[in-house]
């Protein structure tokens, strides 16, 4: 038997009564901060790109769905490509390993739920689908393929978009296992654009989000798809990874190393990689209460700093460079403190700019990854130095720590703070509830 009917099987039998608990409850924390972090980023300008160019492509569709912020309706993937962009707006969405699957699947999930008049009740198990799917992957390969220039995201969300959408539309094994098969063979998705600074990779979520719905749509239309499409001599994994895959090993993992459980939430409008450090910079900041600054020194895991856009060091002309690079993190934390949309997107601060040229970026294989060293040379001779040890676990909130993390967000966007309630209550009542729970809350934003 292949992988991806290993998967599929494994996928098809869950159910929301044989899901452990505490997946069951990470995943309502997920939907709610993937829905109220998308809430938040309503007056970021990347949706209405996505929205413009679905309309122009699909038009208004009164029985498709909801452009969330908007309120107009088009078709499924209209929608999937615009509520995607909104999800990606703050670059705040869930994180599971090096791969924003919320930001893939719960925008997709829930244009489908909308449009095709589906229980909630489908939503969690389909969820959860998705994130053990794409989490399984990301977690034993993205250690080769980010370096090799492919974001984990988009490689790896297709195959969970495929799987998510297989088990909310009730398809049976083989179809779910043409449907991931079909999804890797259409994988992929780039790099380039965090290192030069530009925006596709706000729309790639929504793009990987369409693709796993043709995957599972041809499925179920009968398309005949690769028994080994992951783990072949051509296959998914071969491809891009370029190793072979034991799996009997990776199927092993399914319902014991739950990737669900491994998914972590972001305080800050930055890159995940750039949480620890800004988090070290902030108790710097506090403790050097201004004090003139000579030189300072960032020291990550190798992982962390070869990712694109890391290292640089600019001229910044969009938040795309400036939340992916850790000079221009750091200088503004400690110079600002704590990130809002409004510092990130401030591109001509003196002292920050002044600042940049000053803090280089170590690869230190002995930090691990989530973790940072920053040691700061003042200008009185002194050096202050600070160790951030962290791991997933750090950011692996409970659901009472996302609901003030999204009602932090909402503050500084100006979202009613009634919005935030339907949101919760939506969350609360799963598996019942009802969608339209969701898109009253993001009516008031409109």
């Amino acid at each position: 038997m292949g992988l991806t009917a290993r998967i599929a099987e494994f996928t098809v039998g869950m159910g929301i009564d044989t899901i452990p608990p505490e997946v069951v409850e990470k995943a309502k924390a997920c939907v709610l901060n993937g829905y109220g972090i998308a809430i938040g980023c309503h007056n970021t300008p990347y949706a209405p790109v996505a929205r413009q160019a679905a309309l122009a492509m699909d038009g208004e569709c009164q029985d498709g769905a909801t452009l969330l912020g908007d309120g107009r309706k088009t078709s499924v993937t209209g929608a999937v490509l615009a509520n995607a962009a909104l999800f990606h707006g703050r670059a705040q969405e869930d994180t599971c390993g090096a791969a924003h699957l919320g930001a893939v699947i719960i925008p997709l999930l829930t244009a489908l739920i909308e449009a095709r008049g589906l229980s909630t009740e489908r939503l969690l198990p389909a969820l959860v689908a998705g994130y053990e799917t794409g989490g399984l992957l990301e977690k034993n390969y993205s250690g080769r393929t980010t370096p090799g220039g492919f974001r984990a995201s988009t490689l790896y969300g297709a195959v969970a978009a495929a799987a998510a959408v297989s088990k909310l539309l009730g398809s049976d094994a083989d179809q779910t296992a043409a449907a991931i098969a079909n999804a890797a063979s259409f994988s992929g998705g780039l790099l380039q654009s965090f290192a030069d600074g530009t925006d596709e990779w706000r729309y790639q979520v929504g793009m990987v989000g369409r693709t796993g719905l043709v995957a599972a749509e041809l499925a179920r239309a009968g398309s005949v798809s690769a028994p080994h499409a992951l783990e072949g001599p051509s296959g998914l994994i071969k491809s891009f990874a370029h190793e072979e895959c034991d799996a009997d090993a990776l199927a092993a993992q399914l319902g014991h190393d739950w990737a669900t459980l491994r998914v972590t939430f972001k305080p800050y409008p930055v890159c995940a990689f750039n949480q620890t450090p800004v988090i070290a910079a902030l108790a710097l900041h506090k403790e050097l209460a201004g004090a003139p600054i000579k030189a300072v020194r960032v020291r990550m895991n190798p992982y962390e700093t070869g990712y694109a856009g890391m290292d640089s060091k600019g001229p910044f002309h969009s938040i795309s460079g400036t939340l992916m690079s850790i000079p221009f993190c750091i200088a503004n934390t400690l110079l600002n403190g704590a990130p809002s949309m409004q510092a990130m997107t401030t591109y001509a601060d003196p002292a920050v700019n002044a600042m940049i040229p000053i803090i280089d970026l170590i690869s230190d294989e002995s930090v691990p990854t989530l973790c940072c060293t920053i040691e700061i040379d003042l200008e009185d001779g002194n050096t202050v130095r600070r160790e951030q040890v962290m791991t997933f676990s750090d950011f692996s909130y409970e659901r009472a720590e996302v609901s003030r993390l999204i009602r932090r967000v909402g503050a500084e966007s100006d979202v009613p703070t009634t919005a935030y309630d339907s949101l919760e209550a939506f969350v609360d009542d799963l598996p019942n509830g009802n969608i339209q729970q969701v898109l009253a809350a993001f009516s008031q934003v409109e």
